[in-house]
């Protein structure tokens, strides 16, 4: 920019005068030469004229006449613009206490004055209720009109004075005042306009014609007057056939649709407060609750068997239903006033739809229960705990297939009892009481065997190492099971070994000895072991299954090995094996090196023991690679499930036809279905009642073929 150095030269500047707020506000303008000055003078105002020594009364009079002539209905002397002027002079000059006082007086005065023409008793008697609203409704009409006007007068003083007094009703509200102490709460008048207007309503029901404008007008007058339920509600409703009437008409009409638009939402978003009013509303009405009861088990059937019939929703199916069951349970407890009817169609709709996809329900309860008792479950304290497993015994009551649940929870059981994998041996034995509790001694006579057989197992130890003369680098811990009570294992034969087999044998002639007659076969791929290694960075214990210390071990003769050379050797399966190198070799902890690298184990692999392998822990767990339970398997457990209920259903047979002697097909029947705990088709039943006859426990009657016959 270029700067003008001229000395002669105009300048235009604003002051600016910085306020207690902090605001900038321009305070003067001024243009000339550099010296000169202007003076801002202020003029005072504070003195104002006098009033004339009578214009506050003869003020107030002419207002007074101008109110008179409004509430008489005649014209007003002076013009109303006059009329405002005055009352805005009047409050200028302090005066506007006074008259509001004045104006609130004149307007009391003349209400009160219109109470005796509904009080003169001869005149009242006679009138019968239509003309008597009608000069009710005149005298309602005739007092707004007035108000109106006369607060068009007085806008100022409502505006000023009482605007800033928020103790002082508006000039509206106190004309309403007034008409509701003088006129409307008045016994006699309040009687027959409530009367008057029930009976119109009562006539119209009736199919007469009434004058509704009237009826608006008057019930428009108790509502601005605040008076509408305390005086026209209350005096309805005491009238039953109307409240029934209402009920019927916006209820009891339209139950069906209001929930099928409604109530899955409600329950959807659970919208508590609006289920409670739903509920109490329906309870009014007859056919109500048995109405709201089958759409309120219709989804619940609905909603679960999506959670339970939908393959892809497997993974979350057991926590969504303790989910579900956690809502529907609070809906029934807060919303439905804890009805039994609704308590019982909530459980009978839970057992229908649980049951819509027979055993996998079951199944996955199992495996639920063992995701929270295996140990590394940080879930829950030993407290929640206990109330999840109450929760999972709530589900588990509403299976038919139990059986199944036992199969897969026994299978689930012995991982955790023979690994060491349970969470706590309370909250084991929790599980087992609560299983008793609910099937029965039966139900968990094999699982109570399997913590029995720990038990024992451990004595016979105690003893065994006692009994030990010859001392060995290896500790034997053997757990000794008994082949009823456990789950049933693939043999496999593995190369042990020599002093492994050695002190196998030392066993075997121990344990034979104290308990002659019995037969012990050894479970490999149960077994798992501690192995002391030493790498560069020091000594170190790895804690191993069988097959992985089988493979370790071989690194004490060799320095590498293919993975041919090392199923011979050890002769572990070879998809075992493969899993087995694949959690030395590829996984957190690699004590050994594979050639080629890579994540998958192939046949032509090399392997080398990893001598540079580094870990912070001096006890190192290395966990199998597990063989996710294929489809297979999970068909294999539910097939011997089958297959002992067909021993079940043999043995239900035979008991009730030995006791019965002679039987028809449909009595036996029933027996049987009386006594199985497990769900069963009659074409099943029918097939083993076939087989028994082919097998000479039973015959058909010659001469009557529905009837069968014990044969002894």
């Amino acid at each position: 920019m270029a700067e003008d150095t001229r000395q002669d030269k105009r300048a235009s500047f604003s002051i600016t005068e910085h306020s207690a707020n902090g605001m900038a506000r321009t305070s003067a303008v001024a243009s000339g030469k550099t010296g000169t000055s202007k003076k801002l003078v202020i003029k005072n105002f504070k003195d104002r004229p006098k009033l004339a020594e009578n214009y506050t009364e003869d003020t107030w009079l002419k207002l007074r006449d101008a109110v008179g002539a409004i509430q008489n209905s005649t014209s007003i002397k002076y013009n109303l613009e006059e009329l405002y002027q005055a009352v805005e002079n009047l409050c200028s000059y302090k005066v506007s206490p006074t008259l509001y006082k004045q104006l609130r007086q004149v307007c009391e005065d003349h209400v009160q004055a219109q109470i005796h023409q509904f009080r003169e008793y001869p005149f009242l008697c006679s009138l019968d209720n239509l003309s008597f609203l009608k000069r009710m409704n005149r005298c309602w009409q005739d007092h707004c009109r007035q108000t109106i006007m006369i607060r068009s007068i007085f806008l100022f003083l409502d505006r000023t004075y009482v605007l800033q007094n928020s103790l002082l009703p508006s000039i509206w509200d106190t004309g309403l005042e007034l008409f509701r102490t003088h006129i409307v709460s008045d016994s006699a008048v309040q009687k027959r306009t409530v009367e008057g207007i029930l009976e119109q309503i009562e006539l119209e029901r009736n199919g007469e014609t009434v004058d509704r404008s009237l009826l608006r007008s008057l019930l428009g007058m108790l509502s601005d007057l605040q008076v509408h339920n305390r005086l026209f509600v209350t005096c309805a409703l005491r009238v039953k056939p109307l409240i029934s009437c209402v009920e019927k008409q916006l209820l009891g009409e339209h139950m069906t649709a209001i929930l099928q638009k409604g109530l899955s939402t409600l329950l959807d978003e659970n919208r508590v407060t609006e289920l409670t009013l739903l509920y109490q509303l329906f309870s009014k009405v007859k056919g109500g609750l048995p109405t709201l009861l089958q759409f309120w088990r219709d989804y619940i059937k609905s909603f679960g068997g999506e959670i339970v019939c939908t393959p892809e929703k497997d993974k979350d199916m057991v926590q969504d239903l303790l989910d579900f069951k956690d809502k529907m349970d609070n809906v029934a407890q807060s919303c439905f006033a804890r009805n039994e009817s609704f308590i019982n169609a909530m459980k009978e709709a839970f057992e229908t739809f649980i049951n819509k996809r027979p055993n996998k329900p079951a199944e996955l309860i199992a495996k639920y229960v063992d995701s929270k008792l295996r140990a590394g479950n940080k879930e829950a304290t030993e407290e929640e705990l206990e109330r999840i497993l109450d929760k999972i015994m709530i589900i588990f009551r509403f299976i038919h297939g139990k059986d199944v649940f036992e199969a897969f929870y026994k299978k689930d059981l012995a991982k955790r009892l023979l690994v060491g994998k349970s969470a706590s041996v309370d909250a084991e034995k929790s599980m087992l009481s609560k299983l008793k509790h609910e099937c029965g001694a039966a139900f968990t006579s094999k699982l109570e065997g399997m913590f029995k057989d720990m038990e024992l197992s451990k004595d016979i130890m105690i003893q065994f190492k006692q009994n030990q003369s010859e001392p060995s680098n290896i500790e034997l811990t053997v757990n000794i099971l008994t082949m009823g009570y456990w789950p049933s294992y693939t043999p496999m034969e593995v190369h042990l070994p020599t002093e492994m087999v050695k002190l196998q044998e030392v066993f075997k002639l121990f344990y034979l000895g104290k308990h002659s007659g019995r037969k012990l076969q050894w479970q490999p791929t149960l077994g798992h072991a501690v192995l002391k290694a030493e790498f560069k960075e020091g000594k170190k214990e790895l804690q191993v299954s069988l097959f992985q210390t089988l493979v370790l071990l071989m690194f004490n003769e060799g320095e590498e090995f293919s993975m041919e050379e090392i199923r011979a050797a050890t002769g572990i399966e070879e998809g075992e094996l493969k899993r087995t190198l694949q959690s030395l070799a590829c996984g957190k902890a690699r004590v050994l090196n594979k050639n080629p690298r890579g994540k998958d184990v192939e046949d032509g692999d090399r392997f080398n023991f990893n001598n540079d392998f580094k870990h912070k822990l001096f006890r190192i767990k290395i966990n199998q690679i597990q063989m996710k339970e294929t489809v297979e398997e999970q068909v294999s457990t539910t097939e011997r499930v089958f297959q002992d209920r067909q021993y079940q259903i043999d043995a239900a047979v035979v008991r009730i036809m030995k006791m019965r002697k002679t039987l028809s097909h449909n009595l036996l029947v029933s027996e049987l279905y009386n006594q199985l705990k497990f769900p069963v088709k009659p074409g099943d039943l029918k097939k083993r009642i076939e087989s028994l006859i082919d097998r000479d426990y039973m015959e058909r009657d010659k001469e009557t073929p529905n009837q069968y016959h014990y044969v002894a």
